[in-house]
């Protein structure tokens, strides 16, 4: 292969680069694509400022930032400043694999003068991303993510994961979904691995009360409930569920997750009431079973072509100045001076 070709080969070869946290997630993508793993240098200065620096030759290769956004308010800057950095060292593209996507259940004033976040955040990823990549974002009064975000977006479903897992783990399911919103697909799952299905009721009393309804269910004694959620978070409604099903004579259920936020105690309040609780992995969590990277880093192979020419195109950059074009030069940098360290 001559010098020319092999440079236009590696040129294309992604490079995965994780934030902090995202590693063990950023390793599975780079074996199940065949990409580089790329890496950064972040740590906090004394006055909780953030430092990073990009330790990867990104130059006119397409960059691909993995970064879950769970509890993202304490490492979004440092997302950000790290998507600058690496365009500023010439990436071609600079997408972001967000398996969960935070900020969008506020999708609506709700009382006179809230923010709506989910506009809000999405208009800020817009700004520094080329491309976003996430698994089942919470789509309630969006239709679409096209809705919100001004860049190519690629969305991915976990739901025939969960049913694969179903399958080769459980004895004669019976899948639950926890409101009516959830029937096209739990029924979905239910179809793929042949076992029943319902669908319950709930009614919401704020951030942390739920009230659920529960069908008649009686001939399926004999299954092993499995309550199926795209979220669980407070988990009050999978706690409220299980209890039901408990009082009404069945098993304890199993509970099969998509992203496995579980703020404060809700993971150990719902154990409570669950035989087994498992969850994919877009959020590092103990209750991981379900392994998402395989799933995205297909869908990105596949969508490459079809998606080439949808990118978008910013503005060419600005022609460097001698400082900036010496630090390109002499990439890696030298280490930091003194001034700038701080404490992880």
């Amino acid at each position: 292969m001559s010098s020319n070709l092999r440079a236009s080969a590696n040129s294309d070869r992604r490079v995965i680069l994780p934030l902090p946290g995202n590693e063990i997630f950023a390793r599975r993508l780079v074996e199940a694509g065949r990409w580089e793993l790329g890496a950064l240098e972040t740590r906090r200065f004394p006055d909780g400022e953030t430092y990073v620096r990009v330790l990867s030759d990104v130059a006119d290769r397409p960059v691909y930032l993995v970064c879950t956004l769970a509890r993202p308010d304490d490492g979004f800057l440092r997302l950000v400043f790290a998507a600058d950095a690496v365009r500023a060292l010439g990436a071609r593209e600079v997408a972001l694999i967000a398996p969960y996507l935070s900020y969008m259940r506020q999708d609506r004033r709700f009382q006179l003068g809230e923010a709506i976040t989910s506009k809000t955040f999405a208009r800020l990823l817009s700004s520094s991303f080329d491309r976003l990549v996430t698994v089942d974002p919470h789509l309630h009064r969006y239709s679409a993510l096209a809705e919100l975000y001004t860049i190519p977006t690629l969305t991915l479903h976990a739901a025939p994961l969960l049913a694969d897992w179903i399958a080769a783990e459980i004895e004669r399911p019976l899948v639950i979904g926890p409101d009516e919103e959830s029937e096209q697909w739990v029924s979905a799952i239910a179809n793929r691995i042949g076992a029943p299905y319902a669908v319950l009721r709930k009614v919401r009393h704020g951030d942390r009360s739920v009230d659920v309804e529960l069908p008649d269910l009686s001939q399926w004694k004999a299954h092993r409930p499995i309550l199926i959620d795209d979220i669980a978070s407070s988990g009050n409604t999978l706690i409220e569920v299980a209890r039901k099903l408990i009082i009404h004579g069945f098993r304890r259920p199993v509970c099969a997750i998509v992203h496995a936020v579980f703020a404060e105690d809700s993971y150990e309040r719902l154990k409570v009431h669950a035989d087994r609780i498992v969850s994919t992995d877009s959020i590092p969590h103990e209750s991981n079973a379900i392994r998402l990277a395989p799933l995205i880093a297909a869908a990105i192979a596949s969508a490459r072509t079809a998606q080439q020419n949808i990118i978008r195109h910013r503005s060419p950059p600005k022609p460097r100045d001698e400082i900036e074009q010496a630090d390109v030069d002499s990439f890696p940098s030298s280490d930091p001076p003194p001034w700038t360290s701080g404490v992880e």
